[in-house]
């Protein structure tokens, strides 16, 4: 009988080496759907061969900030500043705000938020809304908007006033925006001005399909951006990436159509599910949260047919579905679909 670590299919997704070895017997290649990672990378342009022969130029990490300035927006005067993927901001949030900060993390969402702040020290609790600041003695309050997993989000207008009464108190917010680019309309990036206190999180990878490339943003107010730049040094991000996430963030076409995609792939996937008995609970256009039913391990019964699904440790009956990125993977989703859904049947 194989022995297989439950734990390691159901923490970060992408774990597709783990899968390989746990599933020797599973159809190849497989099909990856553990994610929130477009499927649909950003074809990667040429790039001079001399930005991998020296540093990066300040120039050029101004014109990659410049670049998310005008897809993202920017009020005015805060700093954009790149880093090597969110997840090194989340891991320098400590650092910055203050490792033995009082921190609320909103909702249900991935780790590494909560991990972070509980390795610097600080002591965390979780929170089911944003609470009312007269009546919590929290320091931070770290929202992912929209979520993962559950794709929640928190409408631009309720989030300001929240954020302008919670930092009126000296308080912080962490709002952490790595999937808002399929929900422009809600970015606080595109207020004329950032509240004192905000921080906002931006990454490169999901959306672009570039998760490999390691590139994200901060956005604070530039009064604060000071102690993020002693942090991150003077290459927070190589040359050559740089320049292909510039030139990403820069093609407006190519983001008009991929949010279009993107939305219609979502929609054929939510068919999909619920066609097979599951559950759709929420989600965004680049994954989908689904329940299925109580005894039925989703993991297992997926990863027998080569796809990949994220499931999680504290809901076991619901599962996070990410896109195919082709229809040889959507059609082997949908046979496993099929399978799945014959099976419950015959119970």
């Amino acid at each position: 009988m194989r022995m297989r670590d439950d734990a390691i299919l159901r923490g970060h997704g992408g774990r597709i080496d783990e899968a390989e070895r746990l599933y020797p017997e599973a159809p190849q290649p497989w099909v990856d759907l553990s994610t929130g990672v477009s499927p649909y990378a950003y074809p990667i342009p040429a790039v001079d061969p001399d930005l991998y022969r020296r540093l990066p130029l300040g120039r050029d990490t101004a014109r990659l900030a410049d670049a998310a300035a005008a897809a993202y927006g920017r009020p005015a005067g805060t700093a954009l500043l790149p880093v090597p993927g969110s997840e090194m901001a989340i891991r320098l949030l400590p650092l910055v705000l203050g490792a033995k900060a009082r921190v609320g993390v909103v909702g249900r969402t991935y780790s590494s938020h909560a991990a972070a702040w509980e390795d610097a020290g600080a002591e965390v609790r979780p929170l089911a809304d944003l609470p009312d600041p007269a009546a919590r003695d929290l320091d931070v309050v770290v929202l992912v908007n929209p979520n993962n997993p559950d794709g929640a989000l928190v409408p631009r207008p309720a989030l300001l006033d929240f954020a302008a009464r919670w930092s009126a108190a000296g308080r912080r917010l962490v709002v952490d925006e790595a999937f808002a680019d399929v929900t422009p309309e809600h970015t606080l990036l595109a207020l004329p001005s950032l509240p004192d206190g905000v921080v906002v999180l931006r990454s490169l990878g999901k959306f672009f399909g570039l998760a490999g490339l390691r590139v994200g943003f901060v956005a604070v107010p530039e009064r604060a951006a000071m102690p993020w730049r002693r942090r991150l040094g003077d290459w927070p991000v190589s040359g050559p990436a740089c320049a292909i996430a510039a030139a990403a963030l820069s093609d407006a076409g190519w983001i008009a159509a991929m949010r279009a995609r993107l939305a219609a792939d979502r929609r054929r996937l939510d068919a999909l599910l619920v066609g097979a008995g599951l559950t759709v609970l929420g989600g965004t256009d680049l994954f989908v949260l689904a329940e299925g039913p109580a005894g039925v391990d989703l993991v297992d019964r997926f990863a027998r047919a080569g796809l990949l699904v994220r499931g999680f440790a504290h809901t076991p009956n619901r599962y996070r579905f990410g896109l195919p990125g082709d229809e040889p993977g959507w059609r082997r989703l949908e046979a496993a679909c099929a399978s799945f859904a014959a099976a419950a049947a015959g119970r």
